[in-house]
């Protein structure tokens, strides 16, 4: 009997480590395969950073392939300013789905609201730039600026506000739900309101989660091409505003970094190509940029908490 139950545990052992080597190498293979891609772009980029210059390349606003021009702050600033428009049209939309979905609704209700949230996510990105240039487009024409065409920063802010909602809203949703009822409970029993105790318990108690949910957004924003070109004007230009107020800079057309990879790369040669793939490891940097601040958001409210 003592031996059964001594090769039964043994059994229990191997099988623990077995598992943990199986885990330990889908980890390894994940970031080998991440490793991989960034040293492939960049050997790739490497003759436009030797042949261009990182400075000109960064900071040079003309993106003209047949004259050797290759600037790409023109791109960059299209790509942060469409991704902070959805942003700002996207995250608190996002974020009071979540809210409803895990501390209001009822059951009934979130049995119907959930499933179609999370059935956006599976939208392909190319119907959303059909809605974006059937409804949208014509909907910023009718605003009376000069020069609006309706294709510009703003429909495609707005497309891609609804195309990260399904993303921020089920994984902060998720946060939101994993905080313990015992501290709903002991806050309502210390006098509280049901609306303090997710302003002050609930949502701080979930921010590290919630704040996951708006990286991911962020990373899918920067990262979403088809729908862009489609509604964004796709123009290698500086966005500037149209008139006096600066908010109508978001009517103005732009091209962001992944559509002039996907634009253009079926054409480029040499330094041409080059440069698109310099656009990769450039994209790559501002999502790692994005990812860092995050942790270091998150860190810095930890230690205030």
């Amino acid at each position: 009997m003592t031996g059964t139950v001594s090769a039964r545990g043994r059994m229990k052992r191997l099988t623990d480590s077995a598992m943990g080597l199986v885990l330990l190498g889908s980890a390894l293979v994940s970031v080998t395969i991440v490793l991989l891609i960034g040293l492939f772009t960049l050997k790739e980029a490497l003759p436009a950073f030797r042949d261009i210059g990182l400075v000109r390349l960064l900071t040079g606003t003309e993106w003209r392939p047949g004259q050797d021009l290759y600037g790409l702050f023109a791109m960059i600033a299209g790509s942060v300013l469409v991704t902070l428009g959805a942003i700002v049209l996207g995250l608190p939309l996002a974020l009071g789905c979540a809210v409803f979905l895990a501390e209001v609704a009822p059951a009934w209700v979130r049995a119907v609201v959930k499933p179609s949230i999370e059935l956006l996510a599976g939208i392909p990105s190319v119907v959303f730039g059909l809605f974006g240039m059937v409804v949208l487009v014509p909907m910023v024409r009718g605003i009376d600026v000069p020069g609006n065409a309706g294709f510009g920063l703003l429909s495609a802010s707005m497309v891609l506000a609804v195309m990260i909602l399904p993303t921020i809203a089920s994984v902060a949703e998720v946060a939101l739900r994993s905080v313990p009822e015992e501290y709903r409970q002991g806050s309502l029993a210390l006098g509280a309101t049901r609306w303090e105790t997710l302003r002050r318990v609930t949502v701080p108690a979930a921010r590290s989660g919630m704040l996951a949910a708006v990286v991911l957004g962020l990373g899918r924003a920067l990262g979403e091409t088809i729908a862009m070109i489609m509604v964004i004007g796709n123009a290698v230009m500086m966005p500037e505003a149209a008139t006096s107020n600066p908010l109508t800079i978001f009517l103005s057309r732009a091209r962001t970094l992944t559509g002039n990879i996907a634009v253009e790369i079926n054409y480029a040669t040499g330094l041409h190509a080059a440069a698109l793939f310099a656009t990769g490891v450039v994209l790559f940097v501002l999502i790692m940029i994005v990812n860092a601040s995050a942790r270091a958001l998150l860190a810095s409210g930890m230690r205030r908490g």
